[in-house]
């Protein structure tokens, strides 16, 4: 018996929660909740403990996350364990490490149809961390073979792919045990910035594909809020569309990301960040949103600190009516163009190989896909983007990728260096800009997302 098999087979006895990751997200959403989560990980048992039981009892609908520390991401059991044995403090929470019984404990009495929990990584070769979340009474993770590949270091594609591959269909044969795997895929957040939205919702629906190819039947797509909120709710509408078409016969949500870029350095700042974040997601139609906190900018937030973040985005959240699902007005700005370039990449890919894990490998090889300042060996490394005096994000170069018909290339516009800095910290200026501004006025009623402006404009 292989180890994946024999992993299955022991997991069989372990309790698990009667309702899904992803069957509790759309009931919540049936009834017009945002759910919100934290990216929290500690090392130590009890303080994670703490988080996970101070997260169910927030103030807001939310999940639970395990977010593992980097020496288990890159598959370094040993050095976690020489970390854990000399008491150092690690970025995150050493499930392979620590072992099935103790995260068990962790989760006793906690997990359950009421609150599920999901592990967050960042591994390109995450087997054992799939084995060990089984085995722990887990079924819901997140990554994808090239979001969890590309940006985290030089692992070769064709691995990752074939390692994905493994994880997927072991996660699937979870379903064995009465209940529904879920996985999300980290594809809409390549990079975390300056990506063009059509890429990003490409990525996002193609790794979507690929999980769906192999057994997996709850699966939720990512975007990551960009640098302005008309161009990121075209984006997550036409991320919509593009899943509506093309993950029939599967459940399905989306889950955006609070901006993962440079963040605001004043409190009011990160927060009004935030609740923009939360006003999107409720906007659009978004299921879930992964939230950040106002301590973001300067160290490893606090339980205390992630709760206020959480509630602080669901309160934001409540206060915005539910999205009706419906298109923006066929002459706003920028409508179709995104959606256009989106399926004109995933048509490509998927038209290269039966295969969706060989398209996408084929696709970087020939430069179809290429995510811009992303400097992995299997990245083409030729495309670029830029942002235009308004905060939205352009194209200067597109490669070798197939939307040159489609996409609106400005070529004189490549960025030098104090371009990219200054691009890089248009969030954290435009927001903290706007808290000064918010301290000298009157309350006012909070804004759609789509109706809010930057401080600039």
């Amino acid at each position: 018996m292989g180890r994946s098999a024999r992993t299955v087979a022991e997991g069989r006895g372990v309790p698990r929660p009667s309702v899904s990751f992803g069957a509790f997200v759309c009931a919540a959403q049936r009834r017009g909740e945002l759910v919100v989560q934290p990216r929290m990980g500690f090392a130590a048992p009890a303080a994670m403990r703490r988080g996970l039981l101070a997260t169910k009892r927030a103030a807001a609908t939310t999940v639970g996350t395990l977010t593992l520390d980097s020496f288990t991401r890159t598959g370094d059991k040993g050095a976690a364990l020489r970390a854990l044995g000399r008491g150092e403090d690690l970025n995150g929470y050493p499930i392979v490490a620590h072992g099935p019984a103790t995260t068990r404990a962790v989760l006793d009495g906690i997990h359950g149809p009421d609150f599920p929990v999901q592990v967050r990584h960042g591994s390109a070769a995450p087997q054992e961390i799939f084995r060990t979340l089984i085995l722990s009474g887990l079924d819901a993770t997140e990554g994808g073979p090239a979001s969890y590949c590309l940006p985290y270091g030089r692992r070769p594609l064709a691995e990752s792919l074939n390692n994905w591959r493994e994880c997927c269909e072991l996660l699937a044969r979870v379903r064995e045990f009465g209940c529904e795997p879920h996985l999300e895929t980290f594809g809409g957040c390549m990079m975390g910035q300056l990506c063009p939205p059509s890429l990003l919702i490409a990525l996002s629906v193609l790794e979507g594909v690929f999980f769906r190819a192999h057994g997996l039947r709850s699966v939720s797509l990512s975007y990551a809020q960009q640098t302005h909120p008309l161009q990121d709710t075209l984006a997550v509408n036409a991320l919509r569309v593009l899943a509506g078409e093309l993950l029939t016969g599967i459940d399905w949500h989306i889950t955006l990301y609070t901006y993962m870029g440079v963040y605001p350095r004043t409190e009011g700042g990160a927060r009004l960040l935030n609740e923009s974040a939360a006003r999107l997601a409720k906007d659009t139609g978004a299921a879930r949103l992964i939230v950040k906190t106002a301590a973001e900018a300067l160290r490893i937030p606090t339980v205390e600190e992630n709760i206020e973040a959480l509630e602080s985005a669901g309160a934001a959240a409540a206060a915005v009516a539910p999205a009706t699902g419906s298109a923006p007005p066929p002459d706003t700005p920028g409508d179709n163009q995104i959606l256009a370039e989106a399926r004109a990449l995933v048509e490509a890919v998927l038209d290269l190989h039966p295969d969706p894990g060989q398209a996408l490998l084929l696709a970087f090889e020939r430069g179809f896909l290429d995510v811009p300042f992303c400097l992995h060996p299997d990245n083409p490394q030729r495309a670029r983007s830029y942002l235009d005096p308004t905060g939205w994000l352009r194209w200067s170069d597109i490669g070798a990728m197939p939307i040159g018909a489609i996409a609106e290339v400005s070529r004189h516009q490549r960025m030098a260096s104090a371009d990219l800095l200054s691009s890089l910290t248009y969030v954290e200026r435009r927001f903290d800009a706007l808290a000064l501004q918010r301290e000298s006025l009157p309350a006012q009623p909070p804004q759609s997302a789509t109706s809010a402006t930057s401080a600039k404009e």
